[in-house]
């Protein structure tokens, strides 16, 4: 019959039916998008979602779910899964007796990989433990960041003191509370220091606040020897600095060392004639001490700390700020 519908078909005009379809994509309290299909039934009309980008949030999880196992280490993908539902790193599946699971009772446990475990794994961020770092990484990765991390600490070893502090905070407890001189030097550039033999100790603070400790020690009776160290804990061993160290006895005679700076987390304990390389300084060329007695030495030292060139910390730090 003219002017009527059939049952079930909409009789809106194309104008009315655009604006149904449009209602259809409602918007969320976050302004993301909603999916829904226009029109209804089968034959609806899919409008695709869109959503804000990916929001993180803070939350605590037991630490367990986080570690594997069978090695009782922190889960890194890929992350398997057997068939009774034990997880296990990929490490441990490769080395079971026909990657089989050990904790099952039949011992038919076969593993899958477990791409759900994975995204937990791969998306858990953590804050680095140490203070004053500001440095974020998925959570298996920490201890490799931990070997870089330039805020760890580091540890003061004079008699009685237990300080326990970050590198540039050791060096402020130094001068401070126990009175070890503090200079401040650049790199790629001579510094001028006159160090008592009387005063073992001093410490240099580089341009970007990294902290070195020069020790000042005895090499027998004829012969002083300087050494320095760079105060950084749990570092990578690969040395990051190089230095050159002389002192001239008048104009032409000169001794001298070129050497690679090592790490110490305990820089105060190192003792100069110890250290694998050092600059060993005869008694003929001391000077007096300036303001002494007159039996005071001071060695006349030249020091020169260079950045082993390329490399950061943002370079060996995993994780993001």
């Amino acid at each position: 019959m003219q002017g009527t519908t059939v049952e079930g078909r909409s009789g809106a005009s194309p104008d009315k039916a655009d604006k149904s379809s449009n209602k259809a994509r409602q918007d969320l309290p976050d302004g993301g998008m909603k999916q829904e299909a226009a029109g209804g039934g089968d034959g609806g009309v899919i409008i695709t979602a869109a959503y804000n980008p990916r929001v993180e949030l803070a939350v605590r999880i037991d630490k367990q779910v986080l570690h594997c196992p069978v090695c009782t280490l922190p889960f890194k993908p890929p992350v398997f899964q057997c068939k009774a539902g034990h997880p296990a790193c990929g490490g441990c599946v490769a080395q079971l007796p026909f990657r089989q699971c050990m904790a099952c009772v039949d011992g038919s446990g076969f593993f899958d990989p477990c791409p759900a475990l994975d995204a937990v794994v791969s998306s858990t961020r953590i804050g680095c433990p140490n203070a004053g770092c500001q440095w974020y990484m998925t959570y298996h990765e920490v201890a490799e960041h931990q070997k870089a991390c330039p805020h760890a600490p580091c540890h003061c070893t004079e008699p009685g003191c237990g300080y326990v502090g970050a590198p540039q905070a050791l060096a402020g407890h130094l001068n401070t509370v126990h009175s070890v001189p503090l200079r401040a030097v650049q790199y790629g550039k001579a510094s001028q220091l006159h160090l008592p033999v009387s005063t073992p100790r001093v410490v240099l603070l580089g341009d970007d606040n990294r902290v070195f400790l020069l020790t000042v020690g005895v090499l027998g009776a004829a012969a002083a020897a300087v050494s320095v160290v760079c105060a950084r804990a749990r570092a990578a061993t690969r040395p990051r600095f190089t230095c050159k160290m002389w002192v001239n006895c008048g104009k032409e005679d000169m001794v001298l060392v070129d050497m690679h700076i090592r790490s110490s987390s305990s820089p105060g304990a190192v003792a100069a004639a110890d250290e694998p390389t050092f600059l060993p300084v005869p008694r003929m060329y001391l000077v007096p001490a300036a303001a002494g007695d007159g039996a005071s030495m001071e060695v006349p030292l030249r020091i020169r700390i260079d950045k082993l060139s390329p490399w950061s910390d943002a370079a060996v730090l995993t994780g993001n700020k």
